[in-house]
This record gives structure tokens, sequence and C-alpha cells, in this order.
């Protein structure tokens, strides 16, 4: 019976918590899109768009390799950050 109480206590606990990040986002969203627009608006040359469709590919790629472990070479190395660019 006490297991019961704790699974419906962690249960309401993280509704509670993704609730209130859901509500943040959509707050924070809200509070955004005049200065979306107007970063849009200024955008004559496009980068902003281009940042995003890299953030969207690498985003992609990180979830894709997500389970593959990298050695510690690879972490250390100083241009691993750079590896977009080949």
């Amino acid at each position: 019976m006490q297991t019961l109480a704790v699974d419906i206590a962690t249960t309401f606990v993280d509704d509670a918590a993704a609730l209130v990040t859901g509500l943040g986002r959509a707050a924070l969203k809200l509070a955004m899109a005049p200065i979306d627009r107007i970063a849009n608006a200024c955008d004559i040359a496009g980068v902003l768009t281009e940042r995003r469709a890299t953030f969207r590919m690498w985003r992609a790629n990180r979830a894709r390799h997500n389970g593959r472990r990298f050695g510690l070479l690879r972490r250390l190395s100083p241009f691993r950050h750079l590896a977009h660019l080949t």
C-alpha cells in the first residue's frame, strides 16, 4: 500500500513539474514573439534561417548518435566543435 502512495505522489510531482515547464515555455514564447518578428524582419542575409537549420541538423545528428559512446581522445580534442565543417 505504501508503494502505491509513493507512486501516486511521484506521478503528481512529475506532472506538476511538466505543467510548470510547459507554462514557462509558453510564456517565454509569447514574450519573445515580438523580438523574433523584429529579428526576422531585419535578417537581410538569411543568417538566422541558416543558423536555425544548422541547429536542427545538429540536434538531429546528436539524437541519432546519442547511444554511441565517444572515446576520450575525441572528447579532449581541441577541434571537436569543428566537426560540422568537414
